[in-house]
């Protein structure tokens, strides 16, 4: 069990059949966390690993299409019991399923340099030039920073990740470090009714 990998191909979810099934538990000690929707683990009855990752992209390290997998272990004393009636005991050290995760495309930008460069050398259009935008940064340079209010500008704009690297990847921020995320309300949002006393 333990040596089974996750898909790589776009939309199919992996999982074992049993683990896909009803699920009846006995007695179980097990840290309170509910890994992923599907399958439809109750709280506390499953665990999963912490992604491994990349020490150059600061990503998970099986990162494909946007999506990585996490392994996922069943609780202690857990059977699992399939529809066509076989069990599956579980002593807490089997991969049951591989839960995914989103993870970012990189492609070598990294966020330290990017903000360093357009702070020190922004004036030159050294931080264009090394995201890839070269019209803008020899425009800089002629201009020396579009005197000065370009370069303060493009500092305010890649410090807070609006302007990123030309390619469309996202900038190598440290896997556990402070990260922007971008909310957005689209047809697919939720919103949640506003009750007015």
């Amino acid at each position: 069990m333990e040596g089974k990998t996750p898909p790589t191909s776009g939309s199919e979810t992996w999982a074992p059949i049993w683990a896909r099934s009803r699920l009846s538990a006995r007695t179980s000690k097990w840290d309170n966390i509910l890994c992923g929707e599907h399958p439809p683990w109750r709280r506390g009855r499953v665990g999963f690993a912490d992604p491994k990752i990349n020490d150059a992209t600061q990503e998970p390290v099986n990162c494909t299409n946007y999506t990585a997998h996490v392994s996922c272990f069943p609780a202690p004393n857990i059977t699992c019991k399939d529809s066509s009636g076989n069990e599956t005991h579980f002593t807490g050290n089997e991969v049951g399923f591989f839960k995914p995760i989103s993870c970012r495309n990189v492609n070598g930008y990294s966020y330290k340099v990017a903000v360093a460069l357009s702070l020190f050398l922004g004036w030159l259009g050294a931080d264009r030039f090394y995201l890839g935008y070269p019209a803008l940064g020899l425009l800089k340079f002629c201009t020396v920073g579009f005197c000065g209010i370009g370069s303060l500008i493009d500092f305010i704009l890649i410090s807070m990740q609006i302007v990123g690297p030309s390619d469309g990847s996202s900038y190598i921020i440290d896997y556990y470090g402070t990260r922007l995320t971008r909310l957005s309300i689209t047809n697919e949002t939720y919103r949640k009714t506003q009750l007015y006393p």
